[in-house]
């Protein structure tokens, strides 16, 4: 009995022991995010605003800006994080979900974290190999991973404390987003929706990794006991057998928090297959797919949620970053979310219960004709339904949305939200024959029949469709202020400065501040990459800087073809870049890339029913990666040179066998089977033969 006394009176001053640690952590770690000169969180604070107080830089002095030091990643995949600064020391994640810590005066690294994620998992991903960054405590790092492991490192050396899988079952859940820190709980999605997985945003004891609490974000088979209320209610809104998808609605990006309310706020991804029941019939509402929710950070608990795009079969995911601030509307102080949605529409919602007070248009959108505000739905086109008319549809904004996951910013001294605009339509065609595979992208739409035309002159219309921008926005008055136009979409997240200063990367290469106030461009940086991720400032003894992660990448330059060189064709050099008003650095001189002529093709002519086997095999399992139609994007080699179509052997080595699997090129013809392979080898022949004919048509015009 007296042991056991002892055992509980132990077991007791422990736990006590570690909830007042715990409870230190949580004050020291408010105090960390609140110095002027640290940037502590990716959105600099749980508000996600992006703003940076900081004004030593400013609209009079940045034409002096220049480049203070860089640091080259030993990765060469899209760069989406932004860094955490916190007491001088800067901690950032690059491609495959390595982490960095470096000096932030100077580069030098302290030390690096590879959590050795397997190559392979890249062919279970939709989106490239990216991870968006660290959340920090006063002594820990965490970071989410590409396979679906929360981990939690030692701040000072990198080395592991602990690390949670955060996957349920064989489906191949992912992270790609950066964890949040919501006093001792550490709060993380995952990605996955186009694979199968069901949505969910976790918690995380800091100190031990403990699952805390877990909230689905849609339900499972109503023939198992509901989790909770709010998984019975979305019961009701869902159609035909979607559990056995997994129903999508991924939290695959950001999240934002509320302190005094106790609400972490995010959004959720599109419903999956994106064309609807595989049963047929029409697709309901599927709570909780692309919609902006709350929860009591305590307990996980459901506290409201606000549906962007009820019956989402477009891939509208909500989950574009959430903005928390206070705004006057009809003269009343209100506390709101902003949202740049990629469905087209900007959406002001008050935080504490989820009411619409606006959503305004800031893109041409042809999906809808505008959001009832009283009833909070948009008033949908039936010409968009294309899972229900079975034709063709040509949607404004496509699926890689008038806003993605790259951050928009918004300054309290000018009033403006900065969104990293886009206009990509694209075609929507249900595929009739869509059935659910373990491998390869579920989405259900006739990715083969929509690929981009061949003909030069409808080829030139369409790419000459694509456009980019930033604007400056009103979230009060729903309207655009100003617009800095780019060559194309798919350009970097955006930066706010107490210094009437927002800057942006493009996928162009320049990295540039405008004044803020009124859009007028103020300097540039010529960053020999492409840009997507989001810039962030920070100071060193007093001393301000503004830092940028280059490396073009993503979901465009792997999917997009010669869609994706429509902002010019510059090749990935993967890097830290980092201004200051007295930087002395340089880049070294490099070569812009050029286009390499195609090499002579078999001379094989391919049977064209092969071909058209191939079509589609390659654009449901292979187009992901290697771009839109068998040409390659900026990320990957362009297939129609592989060396390969022409030795059969090699064929089989890499793509039935998985020879370069570490390089994320899985063994397919474990799942596709040799006669689909080869199928697909046919059509990126006859692909080549294409292209090699107008290469040579083109020489001797010439």
């Amino acid at each position: 009995m007296r042991v056991m006394q002892t055992l509980v009176m132990i077991s007791g001053v422990l736990a006590t022991s570690l909830a007042l640690a715990a409870a230190g952590e949580v004050k020291e770690t408010a105090a960390m995010s609140s110095k002027p000169g640290n940037w502590a969180v990716t959105g600099h604070g749980a508000d996600d605003t992006r703003f940076s107080p900081l004004s030593n830089i400013n609209a009079n002095n940045v034409k002096n800006l220049r480049l203070a030091w860089s640091y080259d990643f030993d990765t060469h995949r899209g760069q989406e994080a932004t860094p955490v600064v916190v007491d001088g020391v800067m901690y950032t994640t690059s491609a495959w979900s390595k982490v960095q810590a470096l000096r932030a005066d100077s580069g030098k690294l302290l030390w690096q974290f590879d959590p050795k994620v397997p190559g392979e998992v890249a062919a279970h991903v939709c989106c490239d190999v990216v991870n968006r960054g660290v959340a920090v405590t006063t002594d820990r790092v965490f970071v989410g991973t590409l396979d679906g492991r929360l981990i939690a490192l030692n701040r000072h050396n990198g080395k592991l404390l602990w690390s949670a899988a955060t996957g349920e079952g064989k489906r191949p859940y992912a992270i790609t987003g950066a964890p949040l820190v919501a006093g001792n709980r550490v709060i993380i999605g995952n990605a996955g929706g186009e694979f199968g997985v069901r949505g969910y945003v976790s918690a995380y004891d800091t100190r031990s990794g403990k699952r805390l609490w877990r909230f689905y974000t849609v339900p499972d088979n109503p023939a198992k006991p509901f989790e909770n209320d709010a998984m019975r209610r979305a019961a009701t809104t869902w159609t035909g057998q979607w559990w056995k998808d997994g129903g999508g609605g991924t939290v695959w990006n950001s999240l934002s928090y509320d302190p005094q309310l106790g609400l972490v706020y995010f959004g959720t991804g599109n419903a999956a297959p994106w064309s609807g029941p595989l049963e047929g019939g029409e697709r309901g509402d599927a709570l909780y797919t692309a919609s902006i929710m709350a929860l009591h950070i305590k307990d996980g608990s459901y506290a409201w949620h606000y549906q962007t795009t009820p019956s989402d079969v477009w891939d509208y995911d909500a989950d574009q970053n959430l903005s928390l601030t206070n705004l006057k509307i009809n003269g009343q102080d209100r506390k709101v979310i902003l949202q740049a949605n990629k469905n087209g529409y900007f959406y002001v919602l008050d935080r504490t219960n989820g009411q619409l007070l606006s959503a305004n248009a800031f893109v041409p959108v042809n999906w809808s004709t505008g959001i009832d505000l009283k009833t909070g739905r948009p008033q949908v086109n039936p010409e968009a339904r294309y899972d229900q008319s079975g034709k063709l549809f040509v949607a404004q904004p496509g699926g890689l949305g008038a806003h993605n996951w790259q951050p928009m910013s918004y300054s309290p001294q000018t009033g403006l939200v900065y969104i990293p605009e886009q206009q990509a339509p694209f075609p929507y065609l249900k595929d009739k024959d869509f059935k659910e595979e373990p491998v390869g992208l579920n989405m259900g739409v006739d990715l083969a029949t929509t690929s981009l035309p061949q003909d030069p002159n409808i080829k030139a219309a369409i790419i000459g469709s694509l456009k980019g921008a930033l604007i400056a926005w009103d979230p009060v008055a729903g309207r655009e202020v100003w617009r800095a136009d780019h060559p194309g979409p798919w350009n970097g997240g955006s930066l706010a400065t107490a210094g009437d200063l927002v800057f942006q990367g493009t996928a162009n290469g320049e990295f540039l501040a405008y004044q803020a106030s009124n859009g007028q461009p103020l300097w540039s940086f010529a960053a020999q990459t492409g840009i997507i991720a989001a810039p962030m400032a920070y100071s060193v003894n007093g001393k301000q800087y503004v830092t940028i992660l280059a490396g073009w990448g993503g979901v465009f330059p792997l999917v997009g073809g010669e869609l994706a060189f429509k902002s010019g064709r510059l090749p990935n050099r993967s890097r830290i870049l980092t201004f200051a008003l007295d930087g002395t650095a340089s880049l070294p001189a490099v070569e812009m890339a050029s286009v390499k002529p195609l090499p002579a093709p078999p001379t094989e002519i391919p049977a064209a029913d092969l071909v058209a086997q191939g079509a589609v095999t390659y654009a449901r399992y292979c187009g992901g990666c290697h771009g839109d139609g068998a040409y390659g994007g900026s990320l990957l080699p362009d297939l129609r040179a592989s060396a390969a179509l022409k030795d059969d052997a090699l064929w089989d080595a890499i793509v039935n066998k998985g020879a370069l699997k570490n390089q994320g090129m899985i063994a397919w013809g474990d799942s596709l089977g040799v006669t689909r392979t080869q199928a697909v080898r046919a059509f990126v022949i006859s692909r080549a033969q294409q292209g090699y004919a107008a290469q040579t048509a083109a020489a001797a015009n010439h």
